[in-house]
This record gives C-alpha cells, sequence and structure tokens, in this order.
C-alpha cells in the first residue's frame, strides 16, 4: 500500500511555488500586476475552496497552475472586450449663437422645401439626406435616372429662389 504525504498547508504553498505561478502568469498575460493578481486569486480561491490545510486536494500544485492559467484566459477574454468596445467621440458644443442661426436656417430650408413639388422633396431629400446615386433614387421612385436628374436640377433652382441665394 502506497502512502500518500498529506499536502503542506497553504502558506507553505505559497512560498514555494508562488514565483514560478507568477512566471507563468506573466507570460501569458505579459503585465506583471495582472499576473500577480491572477496568482492571488487563484490562491484565494483554493483557499475558500478546501481551507488552510488543504483537506481534500490531490495535487495542490496542479490545481494552482490550472487556477493560473484559467484565470489569465479570463484576463484576456476581458482584454478583447474592452478593446472591441469603441467610446463614442465626444460631439463638440457649438457655440449659443451658433444654435440659434442655425435653427433660423434650418427652419428657412425646410420652409422651402414644403413648397416644393413632392416628388422634388422626395428626390432632395433622397439625394442629399440619405446620399443615394440618381440610379438608386430612380429605381427608388420608379422613375428614370432623366427624370431624377432633371427634377433634382428644377427643385434646386426653386430652392435657391425661394431661399433668395444668388447662384
Amino acid at each position: 500500500m502506497v502512502s500518500r504525504e498529506p499536502a503542506p498547508p497553504i502558506d507553505a504553498l505559497y512560498d514555494h511555488r508562488r514565483l514560478d505561478l507568477v512566471r507563468l502568469a506573466l507570460f501569458l498575460v505579459d503585465d506583471l500586476a495582472t499576473a500577480e493578481d491572477v496568482v492571488q486569486d487563484a490562491f484565494a480561491a483554493l483557499l475558500r475552496r478546501h481551507g488552510p490545510r488543504l483537506d481534500g486536494v490531490a495535487e495542490p500544485a496542479t490545481y494552482l497552475r490550472t487556477c493560473v492559467v484559467n484565470g489569465s484566459r479570463s484576463v484576456l477574454r476581458r482584454r478583447r472586450t474592452v478593446r472591441a468596445h469603441v467610446p463614442e467621440r465626444p460631439v463638440p458644443v457649438p457655440p449659443a449663437e451658433e444654435s440659434v442661426v442655425l435653427r433660423e436656417e434650418h427652419r428657412a430650408v425646410l420652409a422651402a422645401l414644403r413648397r416644393l413639388t413632392q416628388r422634388q422633396r422626395e428626390v432632395l431629400v433622397l439625394r442629399y439626406w440619405s446620399d443615394l446615386s440618381e440610379a438608386e433614387i430612380a429605381d427608388t421612385l420608379g422613375l428614370s435616372p432623366g427624370t431624377v436628374k432633371s427634377t433634382a436640377s428644377r427643385a434646386l433652382a426653386a430652392l435657391r429662389r425661394h431661399l433668395e441665394v444668388p447662384r
């Protein structure tokens, strides 16, 4: 019958294996502070689960090594997630007087657009708001490309007249 030696207490295991585990984690995560955190988390999990005498753990060094590898994988997964998230850029806030002027200009343009025929409005909105080509507008509205082109030309001329913009 083979007698198995009892597992060393967790503090002895910590003194004996910590540096090797930190090196392993450092190789995996490429950051010393994070590697040390991973190893600390592995020892904390071992202590929580099995107590300071490590009752019921056949191979505590193997258990810790597995915990360090899994913890490193989790760190790398979180890093990928963080890097994949692109934060929104702050929108620059225009000066207060600019918003008043723009609102007036927008109101004038919207009023001029309302004075156009429905087809002219549709063509201009699809061209300048939706950024569609003449062919795409023609397909969308069921018109020929020539009709789209002439309608856009007449609509722009009408907008200039309504807004009194010199050519």
